[in-house]
């Protein structure tokens, strides 16, 4: 019985039963990385899930680049029609991540 490694769930293709989304695997595979690396990249996947979900990518890889174009073009969508910070939020966000960088209160 052949195993499905990945599924779509709302939309979006994910590495089955996990949080995983192919989106990352295959960012990492077109990187060049190894299913080695990929593994230890993502550490609750097995050796065999990532070689399933890369063979299954590359069984599908037209309609799944294409749903990466698409998943792209939308982020930037949302992030031209969002609406900017207010200017005190903005700044009290950069002064947390400031204090986690420096490990210090400023």
């Amino acid at each position: 019985m052949a195993k499905e490694y990945v599924e779509q769930r709302s939309e979006a293709y994910y590495l089955t039963g996990t949080r995983v989304s192919l989106d990352s695997l295959v960012e990492c595979f077109n990187e060049g990385l190894s299913p080695e690396t990929i593994q230890s990249e993502f550490d609750t996947l097995t050796l065999a899930q990532v070689f399933g979900a890369i063979a299954w990518y590359l069984e599908n890889q037209s309609a799944v680049d294409a749903y990466r174009l698409r998943q792209i073009q939308r982020f930037k969508a949302i992030r031209r029609d969002a609406r900017p910070l207010p200017a005190d939020l903005r700044q009290r966000l950069e002064s947390a991540r400031d204090l986690l960088h420096s490990g210090t209160p400023k």
